[in-house]
């Protein structure tokens, strides 16, 4: 097939300031940006982890901010974790997408297998990570996107994720999605990956703050580590709130749930959309064009369906670029 090119829209302005990491580069575990806070009473072990990839700011400055706060644990424990440092070392706001990753991306790479093998920077970091990431109860995991769009939590298909993601009351979005294609994520490895009868009291999430670039997606990221310290218990809502004040925004009005049917994925860089998605368009007909892959059309499988996360900014043969999802209120 033939499409034309969609309508050119200008690129997004990055306007969100590169944060100074100096001062926690080094952490306090012997593996450089991991810190680790050990309360010495009973209670969950949370991870929050930031820059898995490196052009993702925003969670950086969540974990910058949870530092610079001295916030310890008040029972259980707690793990901060610059994941990507190496990358972000490479950070140019003009050319952002090339410090997504060194070698390969790490949010791929989260099976033993691969960890194993340790033949790229970023398995050799996820070797690294993976004690951390093994031992903790609960995770956040925060990411930004591509392209301007709302907030979206992704929790996996576990029901116990996705009651996680409703007591936090926000974002409006709410992605129930099988996992990637090309590898498994961090959110996905180890415990949080199996089914509830088998996880316990396990939670993980990942939260798409919205554009890298967008100054707002630092608000988002804040709001979100405030939430799930307070429903983790690590801290009482005082404390929190005596921390980090300032980090909690207005819950959402209501929440969706997107429920990801199937995800589209390239052929090759050469992939197009027909017009110029950015995320959550609902297309009232099965059957319309949105995109063309590699001549082949691209076509809605059903009757509203919503568009989760379209970019070709990362396309190349084996790279999702869209993902198919029906939307349900909850």
């Amino acid at each position: 097939m033939n499409l034309p090119h969609p309508t050119a829209r200008t690129a997004p302005t990055f306007a969100l300031p590169v944060p100074d990491l100096a001062a926690w580069r080094a952490g306090n575990t012997g593996i450089e940006g991991v810190w680790h806070f050990d309360s010495g009473q009973p209670g969950r072990h949370l991870m929050i982890s930031a820059l898995v990839h490196g052009n993702e700011l925003c969670g950086a400055w969540a974990v910058k901010g949870l530092l610079e706060a001295g916030l310890r644990p008040q029972q259980g424990r707690l793990t901060l974790a610059l994941c990507n440092l190496e990358a972000f070392d490479r950070f140019d706001a003009a050319r952002h997408d090339a410090a997504r990753y060194i070698d390969e991306d790490l949010n791929r790479q989260w099976l033993d297998e691969r960890i194993a093998a340790a033949d790229t920077r970023e398995r050799r970091r996820a070797a690294a990570l993976r004690p951390f990431v093994a031992r903790a109860d609960w995770l956040l995991d925060i990411h930004s996107m591509h392209e301007p769009s709302a907030p979206l939590l992704l929790t996996g298909t576990q029901a116990r994720n996705l009651q996680l993601a409703q007591a936090l009351r926000t974002p409006e979005y709410i992605v129930v999605d099988a996992g990637h294609p090309q590898g498994v994520r961090m959110r996905d490895y180890g415990r949080f990956g199996r089914p509830d009868a088998e996880g316990g009291d396990t939670r993980s999430l990942l939260i798409e703050c919205g554009f890298h670039g967008d100054p707002a997606s630092r608000a988002v990221a804040q709001d979100l580590c405030l939430r799930v310290l307070a429903q983790s218990g690590l801290l009482s809502a005082a404390a929190l709130a005596q921390r980090l004040p300032g980090w909690r925004l207005p819950d959402a009005p209501r929440q969706w749930v997107l429920e990801v049917t199937a995800p589209v994925v390239a052929g090759s860089s050469a992939f197009r959309f027909a017009a110029p998605y950015t995320g959550l368009e609902r297309v009232a007909k099965a059957g319309t064009v949105i995109g063309d892959n590699d001549g082949v059309a691209v076509t809605t499988p059903y009757d509203d369906c919503v568009l989760v996360m379209p970019s070709t900014r990362q396309a190349r043969a084996g790279v999702t670029v869209v993902r198919f999802a029906r939307c349900r209120s909850i």
